[in-house]
This record gives structure tokens, C-alpha cells and sequence, in this order.
């Protein structure tokens, strides 16, 4: 018998008891449905954490510290340890790093009007500034060959009003801040408080406050001062150009947040306070990380974090698809009762069909199609309801947002779980009807057309 005449026959058996087969669809329906959605929650979990940590910063960096970078008098415990631009070298050698930018972080005071504030200055390489998202109207092209600052996004909080010593955390106003105009910056901050607080020098000399310097703003990372991610409340600028800088500044003197040798005199280079090492793969982070902890460094990444989440929401992935499976289990318990029935009230009718020298290989299959299009059915209707579920819960509900903080769906219903939720339906219902249709083959010929 041809497949085609199986199935035109098996369809057929199905529309003689409509409610039965309704009712069997159903528990398929629902069955499907639960482990689409408890699969799609499980992805959309797993979706907005990446996309939060994303948020942190760059999943392919790596961030090196010394092990053991100053003491309290600011001498290193071991200078082959330190960060400089000979560690710059070593580390873009490495297999799988594609560039390595130093950090040099320095203690500023930002001035604009009757608005101040502390906060620290990291000079970075131009490959990492580049990855910095600037907001609409400012271009990297603008920082030029003289130093100029970016200023994140939600650091204008910080400013607070000199006169009043008040600013947005008090007032719940933003400051006047125009990042157009020049802001003045000091660097020596020490001596700048010590000549407010009226301290004076070795000789008993008044302190004077140190020179401001005027700074133009090179661009702005792109959002609201209510907006988050990793360049919100920092300031950057072209580390080369930032170490020029300091040295006009300080000269031969010793660099604020510069270790200094056992003489308390500066090292004749620059010491960087991290170094930030760009890896060519997402899954080659954690090897690059573990080479450089084996040298002696610190590292860290986002990826060390992404893997134990990861863990986390593996295990809810398996919890929530188990729910699912529970409801699918029970329709494919319906679907065996259905077809054990269909045999008891078909006997005759098998019997018939094997008097007349039907391969008992037909009637198998006849009803292992039966139980399979009752799984198709299900599969295919259960995911159109996964979808308006899923609908709703993405644009009515705003789950993602609430429960992660982040925007994005919660509910994500992939092309290969789709494709795999139809064909597991249709799996669980033809394993389903098989010991029935094993049944159906084992009758005995006579014994059947005598049932009445």
C-alpha cells in the first residue's frame, strides 16, 4: 500500500471520531505550547543577561592588573610585573590578541563656570577611544594631534556648584555644563586643595594654586545622563597624548599615581595602572585570561562572569523545558489511550484487512501515521499559540525590563526551536501510538472478524 493511501486512510479514521481526536490535539496543543514557551523564556533570559553584561563593556576584552602594583609609598614589589610599554609588546604577541590598549588613570579637576568636579581622566589608545559609542554630532576625527577629553555621558551629575557646594543629588537639577566650551582642568590636585585649605610650603610660604589648563571636548558617549554602560561616568582621551601632557606638567617630579623606585624617585616610564587586551574570539577569552594570570598578572573579563551565569541559567533552561516536557508527556499518554481505543472499536476491521493479505507492516504504519499527524496537528497549532504568547508576554507585559533591566524580549522563540518543537510533536506522538500499532499487527485474523 502506498504511503499516500496510508495517510488519506489514517486522516479518514481521524475525522470518524472528531471529538476524541479534538480533545487528543488538544493535550498535544498544550503539551507544545508549555515547552515552547519554558524554552523561549529560557532563551530570552539568557539573551538580555548577555546583552546586559555586553552593556559592561566588551565580552572579548581582557583587563590586566599588576598582581602587586604599589604599596602605601607607592614603591612596586616587583618591576617585572609592572605595566608599561615593553608589556604593551609582549601581550599583542600573544596568540589570539588583536590589540592592547594601556590605561594611565589621573586625578583632575574639571571647572566650567561655577561648576566643579573630582573625578579621573584614563588615557587610553586610539583603537579603544574607536570603540567608544560618541553621541550624534561629535567624531573622533575632532581629538586631533592636541589632547582633548570625552566625557561620559552621565558624569555631568557629578558637577556640583562651588558657591553652594550643591549639585544634581542635591538640587535634582543638572548643572549648567556645555561640553561645547572648554572646560578648565587642573591636575595637580593635591596642591590645589592645599592652597584652598590655606597650607603653606617648607619655607612657610603660601601655597599658590596650580595652573588650569583649558581642555576642549573631543565628543560625548551617546545617551541621556539617565543611560548606562561602561563609559557613562568616565573621561578619556589619546594616552600618548595625556603622557606629553603630564610631563610638561610635572617635569622631573614625581607623577601623582606613579609608583616610585626605592629611592622615591620616578621610574624614567610610564607605569600603567591596567591594561585592557582585545581577544580575537568570544571563546578564546578564557584562554588568553588564564595565560596571563600564569605570568603573574591579575585579569579578569566579562566572559569569567558569562560563564558562571551561564551555569545558572543552564539549569533554569533545563527546569522550565522539564515543566514543559511534563504537559507533553501527558498528551502523549492521551494519544496511546486514543489509539488503544481506535484498535478495540477497528478490530473487525483489521481482521478484515488481513484476510484479504494486507502486509502486517501496513497496519502498522497506518496507525503510527494515525498518532503522528495527531502530533503534527498539535505541534504546528501549539506553536502559533507559542507565538501570540509570546507576543504578548515582548509588548504587553515588558517582562524583559523589568525582571533584567535591560531592553529586549524575554520570550524568544528561534527558527531551529520551531522547526524541533513540530518534529519532538510529532516524535512523542507516533512513540505514542507504537505498542498500539504492535497491537493491531498481533491480532488474530479469525479472532477479529468474529468480534462484534
Amino acid at each position: 500500500m502506498r504511503f499516500l493511501d496510508l495517510l488519506l486512510m489514517s486522516i479518514s479514521n481521524l475525522k470518524r471520531r472528531k471529538m476524541r481526536t479534538f480533545l487528543t490535539v488538544l493535550g498535544v496543543i498544550i503539551g507544545t505550547t508549555s515547552v515552547v514557551i519554558m524554552v523561549s523564556l529560557g532563551i530570552g533570559l539568557n539573551a538580555l543577561m548577555l546583552d546586559q553584561y555586553a552593556s559592561y563593556g566588551d565580552m572579548t576584552a581582557v583587563t590586566v592588573y599588576s598582581s602587586n602594583y604599589y604599596f602605601g609609598d607607592g614603591s612596586s614589589a616587583d618591576e617585572n610585573l609592572q605595566l608599561t610599554d615593553d608589556t604593551v609588546k609582549q601581550f599583542e604577541r600573544m596568540e589570539h590578541v588583536t590589540g592592547v590598549s594601556p590605561v594611565l588613570t589621573t586625578s583632575v579637576i574639571l571647572k566650567q563656570g561655577a561648576y566643579e568636579t573630582d573625578t579621573q581622566v584614563s588615557g587610553v589608545s586610539q583603537s579603544y577611544l574607536k570603540n567608544i559609542p560618541l553621541a550624534e554630532g561629535y567624531s573622533l576625527d575632532d581629538m586631533g594631534d592636541t589632547m582633548k577629553f570625552i566625557y561620559g555621558n552621565a558624569i555631568i551629575r557629578w558637577f556640583r556648584n562651588s558657591k553652594t557646594n550643591k549639585g544634581f543629588w542635591e538640587t535634582n537639577e543638572m548643572p549648567e555644563i556645555d561640553y561645547r566650551e572648554p572646560m578648565f582642568v587642573i591636575f595637580d590636585v593635591n596642591t590645589y586643595y592645599q592652597s584652598r585649605n590655606n597650607g603653606t610650603n617648607e619655607n612657610g610660604e603660601p601655597i599658590k594654586p596650580p595652573k588650569k589648563y583649558m581642555i576642549e571636548t573631543a565628543g560625548v558617549v551617546e545617551g541621556t545622563p539617565d543611560d548606562y554602560n561602561s563609559y557613562s561616568y568616565g573621561v578619556y582621551t589619546d594616552v600618548d597624548l595625556l603622557k606629553e601632557e603630564l610631563k610638561r606638567i610635572y617635569k622631573r617630579n614625581p607623577i601623582p599615581g606613579q609608583p616610585t623606585n626605592k629611592k622615591n624617585k620616578p621610574y624614567p616610564y610610564f607605569i600603567y595602572d591596567q591594561m585592557i587586551v582585545f581577544v580575537d574570539d568570544m571563546d578564546n577569552v578564557m584562554d588568553v585570561q588564564q595565560t596571563l594570570t600564569d605570568l603573574g598578572y591579575q585579569a579578569n573579563s566579562q566572559m569569567q562572569w558569562i560563564e558562571q551565569a551561564q551555569q545558572t541559567y543552564d539549569m533554569v533552561q533545563l527546569v522550565l523545558g522539564g515543566i514543559g516536557a511534563v504537559s507533553l508527556f501527558v498528551a502523549a499518554i492521551g494519544i496511546a489511550n486514543t489509539m488503544m481505543m481506535s484498535i478495540y472499536e477497528r478490530t473487525k476491521e483489521i481482521g478484515v484487512i488481513k484476510v484479504l493479505g494486507c502486509d502486517l507492516r501496513n497496519i502498522r504504519n497506518m496507525f503510527l501515521l494515525e498518532s503522528g499527524f495527531i502530533g503534527f496537528m498539535g505541534g504546528v497549532i501549539g506553536l502559533i499559540l507559542s507565538y501570540g504568547i509570546g507576543y504578548v508576554m515582548n509588548h504587553f507585559l515588558s517582562l524583559g525590563q523589568m525582571m533584567m533591566g535591560v531592553e529586549g524580549d524575554i520570550s524568544r522563540i528561534p527558527f531551529w526551536l520551531a522547526v524541533f518543537a513540530v518534529i519532538f510533536a510529532i516524535f512523542v506522538g507516533m512513540a505514542a501510538g507504537f505498542f498500539p500499532s504492535l497491537r493491531a499487527m498481533r491480532l488474530s485474523p479469525l479472532a477479529a472478524i468474529r468480534n462484534e
